[in-house]
């Protein structure tokens, strides 16, 4: 019996799968049922206490797997509270050396973050030729200055660091901030900051075009400390370097910093243990099949090791490095791109190795089981449930995320909530700014666990549509007492029943019809959902709300209507309210109450 091989098998599996787990024909299957007297066809579905019984009459040690375990270990990591380090895993005991550091860069679309990246490459490439590399991949390793590998991740911005953040994937060790010498700090540097903070990842800046004319770089300094970073120069312990990625000043000065920010992590790793990383990006290529790029955290993975990344799984047919030659093992920090994967894994999904592909497809099975039953969705962010983790010892950090309508609102936001913390809590702005609530947002919410604060402003519709997949809560004030109170209440646990905004249409006004001096009809079209007469609703122009009041007429083909469904064009006149300027919008709501 020591020799029985161990088999999972999840509360319900169908017989099919069954026989595909054991490595026997279905025949075998339904014959021993109908020894145990369980007359069932191939695609019927038996529970785990039947299962288990014909796997032990067939030679196997069964063992439960349950679907709740298995979506408990697909939340894992997003549940995990943010980390400093890049590894969710420990590592522990003999074995451990040191690993290249990973380094993520950012900043504003305009600021010379891919000019940096090019220098980089061109000067500092580990082995392979320096043109072309992103095109084989999107991460490559470079030099620095002592001859030292790094490991550079080619992101498209900070919501990409965010998006994968936010799927347990913490892949950075350093964040590099990039700010324009001539152009200061942007509200997407603003933005950059913030999610790299809520990732409690330890970030250089590096002040570019210092080449430039007209640079200022005292400017930068400035507004780096209203944003919480104090530079060095100003006694903080923000590094801050001044370079021209153009002209290739000061930037081997930038990566020695990199690499002293990287040392005090002390980052270790155990090469000879199986593989464990994470998914950068994937797609399907018409020649190669899948292709997927991957990030190796710790350990080595091998050619023809079977890997396992959410419901993807495979047998590594081929590796290529970042400069697209073929390489049988990677170690810790090697970025690398793999062919053999069944299907296309998301972004940010981890992978492990597996012993085989039996064991590797019959997880996946079980995972889709899960995702399908709907057992793998995390439980939403709202102060309710926040108030909840605090009680339980789960959440010391209490992350709000503040968007306001004047930028004199922020400040004293900011320090009145944060001066809501108690002992065992810490009421943490994690980013505030002016303007509508976006998707940017919503992002950073889902991955540090926030509530997003709305004061005075809108949500964008899909602000609105994410935060209702992720369940984030957005919370609409006009009273800034309001949001005080209600923060203060959810540290305490006294919040009263609270509810939720939700949209029901937006309509776009195409023209404008006078029917008396103070009267106008909007003629629109209904681009989403249902406008209802009688629904309040708000006036929007270049994303501001210009009025909020109630639809008092709706009319369709001339005709009074109750109500207008989207893809059709109506007549609308709203309380109060006669100045219609063609491209607004009218978006209209209710209130629903969500506890």
């Amino acid at each position: 019996m020591t020799n029985q091989q161990v088999v999972r098998i999840p509360p319900a599996i169908i017989v099919g799968d069954l026989a595909e787990l054991l490595g026997v024909t279905a025949i075998d299957i339904i014959k021993e049922l109908m020894k145990n007297g369980v007359m069932a066809t191939i695609t019927q579905t038996i529970d785990f206490d039947t299962a288990a019984v014909v796997a032990a009459d067939l030679g196997f040690a069964p063992e439960e797997f349950e679907v709740a375990k298995a979506a408990a270990d697909l939340a894992e990591a997003s549940d995990e509270e943010a980390a400093p380090r890049s590894l969710r895993i420990v590592e522990e005991g003999e074995g451990l050396t040191l690993r290249p550091p990973v380094v993520t860069v950012l900043g504003h679309v305009d600021h010379g973050k891919t000019t940096l990246l090019d220098r980089i490459r061109k000067a500092n490439v580990a082995g392979g030729e320096a043109g072309g590399i992103t095109q084989h991949i999107g991460a490559y390793q470079a030099k620095g200055p002592d001859g030292r590998i790094m490991t550079f991740i080619d992101t498209p911005g900070h919501e990409a660091f965010s998006q994968m953040r936010a799927r347990g994937a913490m892949v950075t060790d350093v964040a590099i901030i990039v700010v324009a010498a001539d152009d200061g700090i942007m509200q997407q540097t603003r933005e950059a900051i913030a999610h790299v903070k809520a990732a409690r990842v330890p970030m250089v800046i590096a002040i570019n075009k210092m080449d430039a004319s007209n640079a200022n770089p005292d400017r930068v300094l400035q507004q780096l400390t209203e944003v919480g970073l104090v530079p060095e120069s100003y006694g903080g312990d923000q590094v801050v370097v001044q370079i021209s990625a153009l002209t290739g000043d000061n930037v081997d000065e930038l990566l020695e910093n990199v690499q002293l920010v990287a040392e005090l992590q002390d980052l270790r790793a155990n090469a000879d243990q199986d593989a464990v990383g994470v998914v950068l990006e994937a797609k399907t290529d018409r020649h190669r099949g899948i292709v997927t790029t991957a990030l190796v955290q710790t350990g080595t993975l091998r050619s023809g090791d079977t890997i396992l990344a959410g419901t993807a799984y495979g047998r590594v047919k081929a590796m290529s490095d970042a400069a697209g030659e073929r390489i049988t093992e990677a170690g810790p920090s090697t970025p690398v791109e793999i062919l053999g994967l069944n299907e296309v894994p998301p972004a940010g999904e981890r992978f492990v190795v597996r012993k085989d592909e039996k064991e590797a497809r019959a997880e996946a099975t079980i995972r889709q089981r899960a995702i399908d039953a709907g057992q793998e969705t995390r439980a939403g962010v709202t102060l309710d449930s926040l108030f909840g983790e605090i009680h339980k010892g789960n959440v010391t950090d209490f992350n709000l995320i503040l968007k306001t309508d004047v930028q004199g609102s922020i400040e004293p936001l900011v320090q009145s909530l944060e001066d809501q913390s108690v002992d065992e809590v810490n009421v943490r702005v994690i980013h505030a700014s002016v303007g509508s609530v976006t998707e940017s947002d919503v992002q950073l919410a889902v991955a540090a666990k926030a509530v997003v604060v709305a004061f005075n402003v809108p949500a964008e519709p899909g602000a609105r549509r994410l935060s209702d997949q992720e369940k984030i809560e957005i919370r609409d004030y006009r009273i800034i007492y309001d949001i005080i109170e209600d923060v203060q209440k959810a540290v305490k646990g006294l919040l009263e029943p609270i509810y939720n905004e939700v949209q029901d249409a937006t309509v776009e006004v195409r023209q404008i019809f006078r029917v008396s001096r103070r009267n106008a009809i909007a003629g629109s079209y209904v681009r989403e959902g249902t406008v209802t007469r009688g629904a309040r609703c708000r006036v929007m122009r270049n994303g501001a709300v210009i009025h909020e009041g109630i639809i008092e007429s709706l009319k369709r083909l001339n005709e009074d209507a109750r109500d207008v469904n989207a893809g059709l064009e109506c007549g609308i006149m709203i309380s109060n309210f006669d100045g219609f300027e063609e491209g607004d919008q009218i978006i209209t709501h209710h209130m629903e109450q969500v506890r």
